[in-house]
């Protein structure tokens, strides 16, 4: 008998980011190994609570044009939870929707905010509960530790830290948040000598075949033994990307 898929559960992150000498770094937050998640390396973010929309705020837009409210309630909650960051007076940019495969009994739905860290912030406060570890991290170094197997992220988490890693300071990064972009994501599974995944999301000439060769536009991470790499282009002048089987 195959396994019930669920209806995916709401969800909110918070991008913490400051400015430093070294350029932007972010907090990320290490979860429990117990629970759901666990052991990875992650921003501030839970599932959205009745509670949270019954607050009210101006609401998101999402990848279907609709409405929702309550995340930016759970994005500012979950960071007083995890982190012990007073957000209620911040500017939260909405700049993600990631939404995993219909493959699983649960999936979250999840919509990505960017923060700048508020002034006079003091120490990171964490509940040795859900979280057990904080450390305050370039984007470079975290990509840097996650290829040497130092820390585990998941995939949201690396395409975020490999976006941010190209601006020199924050509002560099908020000034190029338009609007939301759509992570609705379709997986290949790569076997071979090089096994792994191909992540593909809306705007890849492969999103609903999975041919990971054909030519033409491309937004897709790789997820393979070798190394993990985010590949985008519009299909024209691009030199080869490598064959898969």
């Amino acid at each position: 008998m195959s396994e019930k898929i669920a209806d995916p559960i709401d969800a909110a992150t918070v991008v913490v980011a400051r400015d430093t000498d070294s350029g932007i770094e972010v907090l990320m937050l290490r979860r429990n190994s117990r629970i759901y998640f666990g052991g990875m390396w992650v921003f501030p973010g839970g599932r959205v609570d009745p509670e949270d929309r019954e607050i009210g705020d101006s609401g998101i837009i999402n990848c279907d044009g609709l409405t929702l409210t309550g995340f930016r309630i759970a994005a500012v909650r979950e960071a007083s939870e995890e982190a012990g960051i007073d957000l209620s007076g911040a500017n939260l940019y909405h700049f993600a929707h990631w939404l995993p495969p219909a493959v699983r009994p649960k999936r979250f739905s999840t919509h990505f905010f960017l923060v700048q860290a508020p002034m006079g912030l003091g120490e990171i406060s964490i509940d040795n509960g859900e979280i057990t570890e904080h450390k305050w991290i370039t984007p470079a170094q975290a990509l840097q530790q996650r290829s040497e197997n130092e820390i585990e992220i998941v995939t949201p988490t690396f395409v975020t830290l490999d976006w941010l890693q190209k601006f020199e300071n924050v509002d560099e990064a908020i000034t190029a948040i338009d609007h939301p972009i759509c992570f609705h994501t379709h997986i290949k599974e790569v076997t071979g000598d090089d096994p792994g995944m191909i992540a593909f999301y809306p705007g890849d000439i492969s999103y609903e075949t999975l041919d990971a060769d054909a030519d033409g536009p491309r937004r897709r991470c790789y997820m393979l033994k070798s190394g993990w790499w985010w590949e985008e282009h519009n299909g024209k002048n691009e030199g080869p990307s490598p064959k898969l089987n």
